[in-house]
């Protein structure tokens, strides 16, 4: 394999993109990271789409009129963020929640016992799915006007039967059109990969806050504790490409046979 010669500008802000392309980047923003703006475009318009591969570096060198090498460096940070999946032999490909290995990524909770596969995958009950008027709180996270239209989903996720968390999960009007409790139940995959299928909607990265709190009496039914035991209250607002926010979601995590782990890097 041959690599494409960096062209004599391929380190300067300017050089080697293709003219009307050229990300809104600093000046001194390295030649990959606004080739990485670049990719990032085509993964959000659509034109990558989930599980598909992308050009070669060959062909996006080409594009791009750059150095095979600083296309290297720009999906080497895609994959590093999980948006890209490399595969030795095949190519390069989209990431997608609909893959094993990544399904679960934003869910924490493991069984005390450490062995992931013990429990199998979680059972799910949809509780409701109705449009509301975005809260305060839900406008905020999600880059809404208080009382804009939004959908609010609860469920209860068990495992081995036992309920185990209680989530409620609020998602902009527009881009979930046509969502119903009937289609979340009826979907037998993760929900992420229902939003990435069937909605065009793929999360990309979420931020969570964290705090012990006591259930109120709904909450105690649908877990089926007491009021006097504590809960894991996780607070996520999770984000597609260009950090836009697309979900906020609550959950309340049971802990007696279970812990929260997370991996700092």
């Amino acid at each position: 394999m041959t690599t494409t010669p960096p062209s004599s500008s391929d380190s300067a802000a300017t050089g080697g993109v293709e003219a009307g392309a050229l990300p809104s980047t600093p000046a001194f923003s390295p030649l990959y990271q606004q080739i990485k703006v670049l990719m990032l475009q085509s993964l959000q318009s659509g034109e990558w789409k989930p599980s598909a591969a992308i050009p070669s570096e060959i062909e996006l060198a080409a594009r791009f009129r750059v150095s095979q090498g600083t296309v290297r460096k720009a999906i080497d940070e895609l994959a590093a963020e999980n948006l890209l999946v490399r595969r030795q032999g095949k190519g390069t490909f989209v990431a997608t929640h609909a893959e094993q290995h990544v399904q679960y990524r934003f869910l924490k909770l493991f069984p005390d016992s450490g062995d992931v596969n013990s429990e199998g995958p979680a059972q799910r009950q949809i509780i409701d799915c109705k449009r509301v008027r975005a809260a305060a709180d839900v406008a905020r996270a999600l880059g809404l006007r208080q009382g804009d239209s939004v959908l609010q989903v609860r469920r209860v996720l068990s495992f081995a039967k036992v309920p185990t968390i209680l989530e409620d999960i609020w998602l902009p009007g527009t881009p979930f059109k046509g969502l119903t409790a009937e289609r979340l139940r009826d979907y037998d995959g993760p929900m992420y990969a229902l939003f990435e299928t069937e909605f065009g909607v793929r999360m990309v990265r979420a931020e969570e806050k964290i705090r012990a709190i006591l259930p109120d009496a709904e909450q105690c039914e649908l877990l089926r504790t007491s009021p006097q035991t504590p809960l894991l209250s996780v607070e996520r607002t999770a984000y597609t490409y260009n950090d836009t926010p697309m979900e906020m979601r609550r959950g309340l995590y049971l802990t007696d046979t279970h812990y929260y782990r997370n991996e700092l890097n």
